[in-house]
């Protein structure tokens, strides 16, 4: 059985064990490892995670099983005061994808997305990244434009954003 539970900042360690499995698997045919682990750095960071969750309105839902996180998803309400939420990070480990967990953390996003009055739920994907854009239209999302977002250190993320109404 699949549990969802809202993470705290005690929980970011196990965020970062999930994120340092699934992002060399998904990635690892699309971006560099010298990207993979730049954004590692820059965006699961003790600093940085902690950031999201006390200053930038992140928050984390954890998928666990047997009490082991196997999973997560980070929204933002009403993100650039748009009405609508942002899922900013969805991932699982790698063994347990296809197993229904990403569509219980969306079902998660989006009744905490109406619950907060937002509009939509929205999200960037790789371009390359076929897995999730499937995942994603299956779901009822749909592109909604293109986007190329310069990261620093001479990286982008060359995205879809994607959208579904709520």
């Amino acid at each position: 059985m699949t549990e969802i539970s809202l993470a705290t900042i005690a929980d970011i360690s196990a965020i970062q064990t999930v994120a340092s499995h699934a992002w060399p698997h998904t990635f690892q045919d699309i971006l560099s490892d010298s990207q993979i682990a730049y954004m590692m750095q820059l965006m699961y960071s003790d600093e940085s995670l902690r950031k999201q969750m006390e200053d930038d309105n992140h928050r984390y839902f954890l998928a666990k099983q047997h009490n082991r996180v196997v999973g997560y998803i980070s929204i933002e309400h009403n993100c650039n005061n748009s009405g609508k939420t942002k899922v900013h990070k969805a991932y699982l480990l790698p063994e347990k994808q296809q197993q229904g967990i990403g569509a219980l953390l969306f079902a998660v996003a989006e009744s905490k997305a109406k619950e907060a009055n937002d509009t939509a739920v929205f999200l960037n994907v790789n371009k390359d990244n076929a897995n999730a854009i499937n995942f994603y239209l299956r779901g009822g999302y749909s592109q909604v434009r293109t986007e190329v977002i310069d990261i620093g250190n001479g990286f982008v993320m060359d995205d879809f954003v994607f959208e579904k109404r709520i």
